[in-house]
């Protein structure tokens, strides 16, 4: 619709001191994007200082400002029943997170629900100002961690570029946004000598395969468990998947450089060949380290939650040792990994192990060479771990009647 020409209506109004008062239309879009009108009153300046014409000429910018278009082309504001909760439940996340992987969607909306949403909710989408977001970014830096404040941060520049896309927004208030100071991060990892005596006492052939992958190949939690027999090519492993919370997503990665071969170091092969020898099912679809399901899955095997594995089979043998706990996860040992591996090779060499390189796999992942640097670099830290556990890896299996007890220990 055209812009309405209107000059408004300036009248003084007052018992004990006169006021000049103006009041006019606004112009505003519903949550359909259907055009509604609005009269707003607005106190202008005291009769005494401000002649009519002077008052009259305030009101004319206020309506400029207020309609905020100058142009028939310039977009309308919403009105205020357009709210930031509104806008991220019934537009943003809609249009967004069927791109997401589903981890990354769960974790994406608690943290805009926690952290953007509870403090923003209510507030009309055209009333946010960047002090406003600014200050709530700033609270944020004063009570969490980096990697809450860095994920705020990215999740509401978001929003509100969506939201001036679609029209929602004439301005985007979070263009000058700044990321604020915080604190600083803790980012632990294992010495050799705790991984090495976290391998000394795996005797079941089944974790200690697991494991090792994790410890060696740093793969992530997601990839680990998502991986399958058809998966294993001799010295490297070809991720077809992931896991997440026991349901296996095909063809899902993190990222296009998560779908490259991950490199395996020469003692670890072994460890692999044997639990391929040994394993219940070997066939190439089945994956290399299963539970059985339950519920609507009871009978199937299916991929492990990498939480229930490390609770039940693995922090036992940490406690015994003395490591905390909290050491004790996938992304710790894939940090440990690239933080080992600047003494045995090149950052060039480390990026390409944990697939961290900008380089994408479109082709075929079979016919993918392995550099020598990286495969170098990846068995000397592998052998430094190893002798620093007395170069002995164990690979005693318990007796085949305990594989049920496993299971029944790291199931779904």
């Amino acid at each position: 619709m055209a812009m309405v020409y209107q000059k408004g209506t300036v009248y003084p109004m007052g018992s004990r001191e006169k006021k000049w008062y103006g009041k006019f239309r606004v112009y505003l879009r519903d949550q359909e994007g259907k055009e509604v009108e609005k009269t707003r009153k607005v106190v202008l300046g005291t009769k005494a200082k401000l002649r009519k014409f002077e008052a009259e000429a305030m009101l004319a910018k206020i309506i400029q400002h207020e309609n905020g278009r100058d142009s028939a082309a310039t977009p309308m504001a919403c009105d205020d029943s357009v709210t930031f909760r509104w806008f991220v439940e019934e537009r943003f996340l809609p249009m967004r997170s069927g791109r997401w992987r589903p981890a990354t969607k769960k974790t994406t909306e608690y943290e805009i629900e926690r952290y953007l949403v509870s403090a923003l909710g209510t507030k009309p989408l055209r009333t946010l100002n960047t002090f406003d977001l600014q200050v709530v970014l700033n609270k944020l830096a004063q009570n969490y961690s980096d990697s809450v404040v860095r994920h705020a941060y990215v999740n509401l520049k978001a929003i509100l570029r969506t939201a001036r896309k679609l029209k929602f927004l004439i301005d985007d208030p979070g263009e000058d946004m700044k990321m604020p100071d915080t604190k600083a991060v803790e980012r632990p990892t294992l010495t050799q000598e705790q991984l090495a005596a976290l391998l000394r006492m795996i005797t079941d052939l089944h974790d200690l395969c697991l494991f090792s992958i994790g410890i060696f190949c740093g793969t992530r939690t997601s990839e680990v468990l998502g991986l399958q027999w058809k998966s294993w090519q001799g010295d490297h492993l070809v991720p077809y998947g992931t896991v997440h919370e026991g349901q296996f997503f095909a063809g899902k990665m993190k990222t296009g450089a998560s779908r490259e071969a991950i490199p395996v170091p020469e003692p670890i092969r072994k460890i692999i060949e044997r639990w391929f020898l040994e394993c219940d099912d070997p066939s190439p679809e089945a994956f290399m380290f299963p539970t059985f399901g339950r519920g609507a899955r009871t009978g199937k095997d299916v991929p492990r939650q990498g939480k229930n594995f490390l609770r039940w089979r693995i922090y036992p043998i940490a406690e015994k040792l003395g490591i905390p706990k909290r050491l004790i996860t996938f992304q710790v040992l894939r940090r440990t990994l690239g933080t080992d591996l600047q003494r045995y090779g090149t950052l060039k060499d480390a990026q390409r192990i944990l697939r961290h390189a900008d380089i994408k796999t479109t082709g075929n992942v079979y016919m993918q060479a392995i550099p020598a640097s990286v495969m170098e670099a990846l068995n000397k830290r592998t052998q430094a771990v190893l002798e620093a556990g007395g170069n002995v890896v164990p690979i005693t299996t318990v007796p085949n009647g305990s594989k049920s007890s496993r299971r029944e220990s790291a199931s779904c």
